[in-house]
């Protein structure tokens, strides 16, 4: 999340008009992450999360990201929910930008991740997956590996400022991992960018993390599942010195694994999914390091952090560096 467009008390007064929210009472601008506007709203029935839409979601991807969340949601998935106005829609404009309102998901984000987060996320990636069979439409990863290449070559002229020789090393990493990317594992709808900010826990009784609600499907498409398995590893499974915590990754895939079982095509790939979803990560932060507008609200990311996964998932051998 992230605030590139401001909006004034009069605009967002006269947005709100057309729904049957309330009152707004207070809304303040999100500032984490990098992609979109986003505002939290409370009114006088309750809080909300509004979306301004901006950089790399295109406009004509809005209806099928708001339909995935519906979708999931009647499934069981616990998700935000698009807001109608009273003329029925959910997707609107605000200070030139589509915009939509969402209901706002109680709990919070993990800070620090511990091992009691993993097996509770392995089964919500899981749960994701079985609740987006019979949702019809499809939408290409408009940030798969077709993209690295165009994302690399927008990053030379920045990219060794950022770290000496750095351009080099990717070249040679995207060229291995487009080579050996697999053609023909299970596909589905993922969620392509479930990092911690994303998945929201609350305590059982006995003190035990469980997940609250998944956020934030504006990078939602139709892929591997297993590559948004490899999205979680990198996300969740490395320790803030960068050292890889494989009881974490046993956790995170063994839960992964109860709710639908892996095929051996795909722990077979699981290494070069790995590599492949740290070069995306790696690539999208290094283009918004060098082309981030200076005096945008907004917290841009370290690349390097994904470097440094790469690097352990090229020494893989095999899924048991995996734990498995």
């Amino acid at each position: 999340m992230a605030v590139y467009t401001e909006i004034s008390d009069e605009a967002l007064r006269a947005y709100l008009s057309d729904y049957d929210i309330g009152e707004l009472v207070a809304f303040r601008g999100i500032a984490e992450g990098v992609e979109n506007s986003n505002y939290a709203l409370k009114t006088t029935t309750g809080d909300f999360i509004l979306t301004l839409y901006e950089k790399r979601v295109n406009p004509a991807d809005l209806p099928w990201f708001l339909g995935l969340m519906r979708h999931l949601a009647s499934r069981g998935l616990s998700c935000p929910q698009p807001v109608e106005a009273r003329d029925g829609e959910a997707l609107r404009e605000l200070c030139g930008r589509p915009a939509a309102i969402c209901t706002f998901l109680p709990g919070v984000w993990p800070r620090r991740v511990r091992q009691e987060h993993c097996a509770p996320l392995g089964a919500a990636l899981a749960e994701l997956h079985l609740s987006g069979q019979g949702f019809a439409q499809e939408r290409a990863n408009s940030l798969g590996p077709q993209s690295w290449a165009p994302l690399l070559e927008g990053c030379r002229k920045g990219g060794d400022d950022v770290q000496p020789g750095l351009i080099s090393e990717l070249d040679r990493a995207l060229e291995g991992i487009l080579r050996e990317w697999p053609q023909n594992l299970p596909r589905g709808h993922i969620h392509a960018d479930l990092f911690q900010d994303n998945v929201f826990f609350l305590g059982d009784e006995d003190g035990a993390p469980r997940v609250s609600g998944l956020i934030d499907f504006y990078f939602a498409c139709t892929d591997f599942l297993a590559y948004d398995l490899a999205i979680c590893i990198n996300a969740w499974c490395f320790e803030p010195d960068f050292a890889f915590n494989v009881t974490k990754a046993r956790a995170l895939i063994g839960a992964y694994r109860a709710l639908r079982p892996l095929s051996e095509a795909e722990l077979a790939a699981l290494p070069v999914l790995c590599r492949g979803s740290a070069m995306r990560f790696l690539l999208t932060r290094l283009y918004d390091w060098t082309h981030t507008p200076a005096g945008a609200m907004v917290t841009r990311k370290d690349p390097l952090e994904y470097l440094k996964r790469l690097r352990f998932h090229a020494a893989a051998q095999d899924v048991r560096a995996y734990g498995l």
